[in-house]
């Protein structure tokens, strides 16, 4: 049975307490990147988040990374926190302009987090969702649009017109609601299916063409890592959804199946990065128990195996 892609890697790589633990201690921090790529098949670019980056940054994380090599960029707070997503074209004309484009074949899924008082309001997030490019000649098109603040600081042109897939994180039990789902379904973006220690929703409603993970901690957020219990589940659900259905503890917000029965392309990032290596050492794990490698075109779920041993912290 075909399956789709299955990328598993970690949020960010710039940690200082990974030097020693899973950086060696000698490795420049300039090749911190390269060292973090050539053990995962993606990463979450999540500086995008917290103020716009430069299209000479983004050139070179794409030299830095091999072939086929995935990056999640995150959408900027300026635009989810501050804005709280309304009257936003410009903001998201700079964020297209600021350099994304330099990624090319390397640019994956454009992640949206939304605040935790952000409650669910159709009317606030459809125009938001349909203001959100499906391609990169669209995106090209919207960031022509940018503010003057963004003079000389700019990529415009793409190399190819490529799809452009989006993902929306929520953090408020409002937005558990089937007209919610419903519209994502409609506008072909994912919900990020987020583990966050109980603190906000967890549902597993599938709304795209491919699935969004991020894992967060089960425990405590950002920071506990995860049980071999715990990681055997999440790689049977990966198998599920990369396999074409969906799996048997799945919690959903709307009682509407998707019936497509369609294999996807699964990514899956750990956030529980303030601990000294859970992110990197979690990742991994969950890379063995799929038996998937970080060179995706390579990869295919394996069956369930054998409980294993945890490696020592």
């Amino acid at each position: 049975m075909p399956t789709g892609k299955i990328r598993i890697g970690i949020s960010g790589w710039r940690y200082e307490p990974w030097r020693g633990v899973f950086y060696p201690e000698d490795l420049p921090q300039r090749d911190e990147l390269k060292y973090a790529a050539s053990r995962f098949s993606a990463i979450e670019l999540n500086g995008s988040f917290y103020s716009l980056q430069r299209p000479e940054s983004y050139a070179q994380w794409h030299a830095d990374t091999p072939p086929d090599f995935v990056f999640a960029v995150k959408g900027g707070r300026f635009i989810t926190h501050m804005l709280k997503l309304r009257e936003v074209e410009i903001p998201l004309a700079n964020f297209f302009a600021s350099g994304v484009f330099n990624l090319r074949e390397k640019l994956g899924p454009i992640l949206w987090q939304l605040p935790p008082n952000l409650r669910y309001d159709r009317s606030r997030l459809e125009p938001f969702l349909a203001l959100l490019p499906k391609d990169t000649g669209a995106a090209s098109r919207l960031a022509r649009r940018r503010g003057p603040r963004m003079k000389g600081r700019c990529r415009l042109a793409i190399d190819e017109n490529r799809p452009l897939r989006h993902a929306l994180e929520i953090r408020h039990e409002s937005f558990v609601e089937p007209s919610f789902i419903e519209l994502l379904r409609e506008y072909n973006v994912a919900l990020v299916i987020a583990e966050t220690a109980g603190l906000y929703p967890l549902i597993h409603d599938l709304t795209a063409d491919f699935v969004y993970v991020r894992l967060h901690g089960d425990k405590d957020l950002y920071k506990s890592g995860y049980s071999n219990a715990a990681l055997d589940r999440w790689a049977e659900r990966i198998r599920a959804w990369s396999g074409g259905t969906e799996p048997a503890d799945a919690k959903k917000a709307s009682p509407q199946t998707t019936h497509d029965s369609c294999h996807r392309d699964v990514y899956c990032f750990f956030d529980n990065t303030d601990a000294k290596l859970r992110a990197p050492r979690d990742a991994q794990t969950l890379m063995r128990k799929l038996g998937v490698t970080a060179r995706p075109e390579r990869n295919r779920p394996s069956s369930p195996r054998a409980p294993e041993q945890m490696l020592p912290p």
